[in-house]
């Protein structure tokens, strides 16, 4: 099953409102328009770069009158651009001052970005590191060659963590607790895709616990198949990096015989130079799963 014949798969779009706000009812600190101005700018996506305030409540569940003061204000902030002629929406340059002082706290990038580019060029593919953020993956480096087919990762994109092995690898550095608590979250968000990879999921995870990488052949994008392997967990961030490559340049059991020691050196090699542990790899408990 492929989830990109939706234009904005369920795992990576925002959540209606009352999803996203429920976890805080009650919480007299919470700033709730905040919130709301947040998961605005979070509509837009590379897919879908102009947007209408209409089609922006659609997306969140904000009701329209609410949408329009916080489009209103972002854009006399800078964080949106207002088309007058279409009437729509675009995020404002003054969005990229949020991003880089989250990139600039990830100085190992630029080290592991050498070592990454002359394997995406020797297996013609891309290799990329992902931060795991909800339910999603966050690319924050990458590196591909000339034609890496029709999936070409940029930072700052997110894909899904069910479907994906980038997402599977960093979900296993979880401890117990919270890699159940990620179980809860990719079910809630959409059921029927949890449903459809929750084995699958579950199996990468297992993965890489027995080998150290686990494996994804077309489940995100049919075309590619790909590698992922379990980088390391800092306080509150879980990485990982992977290797995705087209599909008709692959021999059988490539990916797991040849590709995945290859990206698993990678990251060993990556955390020599940055002085990070070896991580725990693990599984949640199947006793406490449903």
């Amino acid at each position: 099953m492929s989830i990109l014949n939706d234009p904005q798969p369920a795992a990576i779009r925002p959540l209606p409102v009352e999803i996203m706000l429920a976890d805080s009812a009650g919480d007299a600190a919470f700033a709730t328009t905040l919130a709301k101005g947040l998961m605005v700018l979070e509509a837009f996506k590379a897919g879908s770069p102009v947007l209408g305030n209409m089609e922006i409540a659609a997306r969140t569940g904000i009701p329209r009158p609410t949408v329009a003061r916080l489009t209103h204000t972002l854009a006399e902030l800078g964080y949106l651009d207002y088309d007058a002629e279409r009437a729509r929406y675009r995020v404002g340059i003054r969005a990229l001052r949020i991003a880089h002082p989250l990139l600039a706290d990830m100085p190992f990038r630029q080290t592991a970005r050498p070592l990454m580019q002359e394997v995406a060029q020797s297996v013609r593919g891309t290799v990329s590191i992902g931060l795991l953020d909800g339910t999603s993956m966050i690319y924050v480096e990458t590196a591909r060659s000339g034609d890496v087919g029709p999936h070409v990762p940029d930072i700052g994109m997110p894909i899904p963590v069910v479907s994906t092995a980038m997402g599977r690898a960093a979900a296993s550095l979880l401890p117990t607790h919270d890699a159940l608590s990620l179980e809860q979250r990719l079910e809630a968000s959409d059921t029927e895709q949890w449903s459809a990879y929750r084995e699958a999921y579950r199996s990468g995870i297992a993965q890489c616990a027995e080998r150290g990488f686990c494996t994804c052949f077309g489940e995100y994008m049919a075309a590619i198949h790909a590698v992922a392997v379990p980088l390391f967990h800092s306080a509150t961030r879980a990485f990982s990096i992977n290797c995705g490559i087209p599909a008709f340049r692959l021999q059988p059991g490539q990916l797991e015989a040849e590709i995945g020691p290859r990206i698993r050196a990678l990251a060993a090699s990556i955390r020599a130079l940055i002085g990070a542990p070896e991580p725990v790899v693990g599984a949640p408990d199947p006793r406490n799963r449903k």
